[in-house]
């Protein structure tokens, strides 16, 4: 059963979760100020005031299946507008200047369809901004899902690796060109300088390994399966002299302008 997002603990990494959103928006290119902005997967409303930094006289809606990360987006940023709603299924009723989607795509299937209807919610010489993780490329992702196989937890978390969706950069390329008129894409690689591998399990807790713990009803199963990760990632991020752990994290990027 799936649980809520828990708004604090993915908060936690604040300053890391952020700098994406940070890098996608000061790449956005217009040539007049959005006057209606739509942020699909809005979470607390972090990344969402960093689109309003550029451009704090635009009008923003965010938008998120979490009635957690909703509440807490409210709470923190009242005068903003955020909707409850299940992105793969939202219409939104008008077009934006700006469509921009932090982390959110990979817990969707069918993104040429997700795409094409992303494009359709944009105004004339709108955008379309969006930032996925490659999770699946990452040591982590990879020890995650050979624990997830293994014989105590298999016949429950052995197929969750299917509820994340992701393709190359030659996929949305194409998806982007048969509806728009001009795209970028890149990658880059974060290098998150971590306290400890715990830290590191602490932080995809929330995130790339929500769908397997919530596969778990026992606090103590759900433990043991962070301790088995934890033991595969240690020779995965070996640690530097000082104690640290460097801790890579690869993502994509794209814009494409109507």
């Amino acid at each position: 059963m799936e649980s809520d997002w828990n708004p604090d603990l993915y908060l936690k990494f604040r300053n890391e979760r952020t700098q994406p959103s940070i890098d996608l928006v000061n790449r956005i290119n217009l040539t007049h100020s959005p006057e209606n902005i739509l942020d699909i997967g809005c979470g607390p409303g972090n990344s969402s005031q960093i689109v309003l930094q550029r451009w704090p006289r635009s009008k923003l809606r965010g938008v998120d299946h979490s009635p957690n990360m909703i509440e807490k987006a409210n709470k923190d940023f009242p005068d903003q507008e955020w909707i409850l709603a299940d992105a793969a299924h939202y219409e939104p009723g008008t077009t934006f200047d700006v469509v921009f989607s932090n982390a959110t795509i990979q817990w969707i299937p069918n993104h040429r369809d997700l795409i094409y209807r992303f494009c359709s919610f944009l105004s004339e010489n709108g955008a379309l901004a969006v930032q996925l993780p490659k999770f699946h490329d990452m040591p982590l992702a990879k020890a995650i899902d050979c624990v997830a196989h293994r014989g105590r937890w298999k016949s429950r978390t052995g197929d969750c690796s299917s509820l994340f969706t992701y393709h190359d950069h030659r996929f949305y390329y194409d998806v982007l060109a048969s509806r728009l008129r001009l795209i970028d894409i890149w990658e880059t690689d974060y290098i998150h300088i971590m306290p400890s591998h715990s830290s590191i399990v602490e932080w995809i807790r929330s995130t790339g390994m929500k769908p397997y713990l919530d596969r778990l009803t026992d606090e103590n199963e759900k433990h043991d399966f962070e301790q088995e990760v934890l033991g595969f990632i240690r020779s995965d991020y070996p640690l530097q002299p000082n104690g640290r752990v460097l801790f890579s994290f690869k993502r994509m990027f794209f814009i494409g302008y109507k």
